[in-house]
C-alpha cells in the first residue's frame, strides 16, 4: 500500500500522542554510522531494522503501554534523497485500537518527530503486518525476532586487547533525530526475508536508545 501523506495543519486533525519507549536498531553502515555524521550511508544504500517497545504513553485515550514493533526500511540511497520501501511488523497481541494508533503513529498521518519527516522520503509502506514479535530488552544486549521472518540480536563493542565491552555513545546535547543519546553496539544477528525484502549484516552498526515520540 503507499504510505499515507503526513496530515496538514487544518486539513486533518491530530490526535495528540507522546509515548516514551526502547529503540533496538541497526542497519548496514560500519559502526558509527556515517548517517550520524555525513549524512551517507557508508555502502550506497541504506538498510535498516528498528525494533521498538513502548515503556509508557498514549494515542489520544490509548494506552500504548508494552506494544512491540519493528520498522523495516530499504533505501537505494541516503535517506534524505527518498524512494524507500518500508514494512512494518507489529505485534499480534495488540488491541485493534492499539495497532490503528501505532500505524498512524509509524505512517506520519498525526505529524510528530522523526516520522512526519520520513513519511516524505518514502514511496512503499507495507502494513502493519500482524507477527508474533518475540523481545527481551536489556541495554546493548537487546534482541526481537519473528520466527521466520528476522532476528537481531544486539551485543556491546568490545575492547580489540582486553575483551572488555566498551561504552560508547552518540549524544545529540541539543535533541537528535531519532534520539539524544544512542549508545553504540554492534550485532551477532542482524537479518530479514519478507516478499522482496532480503538482506544481512551482521557484525555492523547497531544502537540502543531510550527515545520519546510525539507530535506535542
Amino acid at each position: 500500500m503507499p504510505l499515507p501523506a503526513a496530515a496538514a495543519p487544518g486539513v486533518a486533525a491530530r490526535i495528540p500522542y507522546r509515548v516514551t519507549l526502547h529503540q533496538i536498531e541497526c542497519c548496514n553502515c560500519n559502526h558509527g554510522c556515517g548517517c550520524q555524521f555525513a549524512g551517507y550511508p557508508d555502502h550506497g544504500s541504506c538498510e535498516f531494522l528498528i525494533g521498538f517497545q513502548i515503556i509508557d504513553g498514549r494515542f489520544g485515550t490509548v494506552s500504548l503501554a508494552g506494544a512491540r514493533g519493528v520498522v523495516v526500511c530499504v533505501y537505494p540511497g541516503a535517506i534524505h534523497e527518498g524512494n524507500g520501501k518500508v514494512v512494518l511488523f507489529l505485534d499480534r497481541a495488540l488491541e485493534a485500537e492499539q495497532v490503528a494508533a501505532v500505524a498512524s503513529i509509524l505512517s506520519g498521518q498525526m505529524g510528530g518527530m522523526p516520522w512526519e519527516a520520513l513519511a516524505g522520503t518514502v514511496t512503499s509502506f507495507t502494513g502493519p503486518v500482524l507477527e508474533s514479535i518475540e523481545m527481551t530488552v536489556s541495554g546493548t544486549h537487546s534482541s526481537y525476532r519473528i520466527p521466520g521472518v528476522l532476528e537481531v540480536q544486539q551485543e556491546p563493542i568490545r575492547d580489540a586487547v582486553s575483551g572488555q565491552e566498551k561504552d560508547v555513545h552518540i549524544v545529540y546535547p541539543g535533541g537528535g533525530f531519532m534520539w539524544n543519546d544512542g549508545s553504540v553496539c554492534t550485532t551477532s544477528a542482524m537479518q530479514i526475508r519478507h516478499g522482496d525484502i532480503a538482506f544481512a549484516h551482521p557484525g555492523r552498526y547497531a544502537c540502543y536508545a531510550r527515545t520519546t515520540w510525539t507530535n506535542q
